[in-house]
C-alpha cells in the first residue's frame, strides 16, 4: 500500500513537470503581447563603465549570412553608442575648459575622434553570440564591444600628435568627463 502510494506522488509530481515544462517556462503575456527574452541582450551586454557595447540580430536562409547581418548590426549599434557618448564629453568638454577657439576645437576634435572610432572598430571583439535555426531560416544574435581604455588611449595618442589641440587638451579634465559620460551611460542602460 504505501509503494503504492509513493509511486502514485511520484507519477503526479513527473506529470506535473513534463506539463510545466512542455508550456514553455517564463514566458509573460500582457496587454502589449507575449514578452520574448532575446540572447545577448540582457543586462550583460550593454555598456557598462569599462566598455562600450552594442548589439545585433541577423536573420537568413543561410547561417554565414545571418552571422555577417548581426555583426554589422552590433557595430552599428557599438559604434553609435561611442559617437553618442564622445558627442557628449566634447560638448561638457569645451563648455568647461578655456578654449582659445572653441568651434575649431571642436570641430577638429570631432573629426579626430571620428578616425579614432573607426580604427577602434577593427578591435572589436564578440562577446556573446547565438546562432538559432527557425522554419528553415537562421537567426544569429550577437554582442560586440570594444574597450573603453583603449578607446580612451587612442584618443589621447592621437590628440598628442596635433600640435593645434594639444594645446587645448587638458588630459585629466577630459578623461573626468568621459568616466563621467560612461557611467552615465551604464545607468541609463541599466533600465
Amino acid at each position: 500500500m504505501k509503494l503504492r502510494n509513493i509511486l502514485l506522488i511520484v507519477a503526479i509530481a513527473s506529470a506535473t513537470i513534463a506539463l510545466t515544462s512542455s508550456c514553455g517556462g517564463t514566458k509573460k503575456t500582457s496587454a502589449l503581447g507575449e514578452k520574448v527574452d532575446t540572447p545577448c541582450n540582457d543586462s550583460d551586454y550593454k555598456s557598462s563603465s569599462k566598455t562600450f557595447r552594442g548589439t545585433g540580430i541577423g536573420t537568413s536562409q543561410d547561417q554565414s549570412t545571418a552571422k555577417t547581418k548581426a555583426r554589422l548590426d552590433a557595430n552599428r549599434n557599438l559604434a553609435e553608442s561611442i559617437n553618442v557618448t564622445i558627442k557628449a564629453v566634447t560638448d561638457r568638454y569645451t563648455n568647461e575648459v578655456d578654449v582659445s577657439s572653441a568651434s575649431e576645437f571642436e570641430r577638429k576634435f570631432e573629426d579626430l575622434t571620428r578616425q579614432v572610432i573607426n580604427q577602434e572598430m577593427n578591435n572589436v571583439a564578440v562577446v556573446c553570440q547565438e546562432m538559432r535555426l527557425k522554419d528553415g531560416k537562421y537567426t544569429c544574435y550577437m554582442a560586440t564591444e570594444v574597450d573603453k581604455d583603449a578607446l580612451l588611449n587612442n584618443i589621447r595618442n592621437t590628440i598628442s600628435n596635433d600640435s593645434k589641440l594639444k594645446v587645448d587638451y587638458d588630459k585629466q579634465k577630459f578623461e573626468k568627463i568621459f568616466n563621467e559620460e560612461m557611467a552615465k551611460l551604464r545607468a541609463e542602460r541599466q533600465f
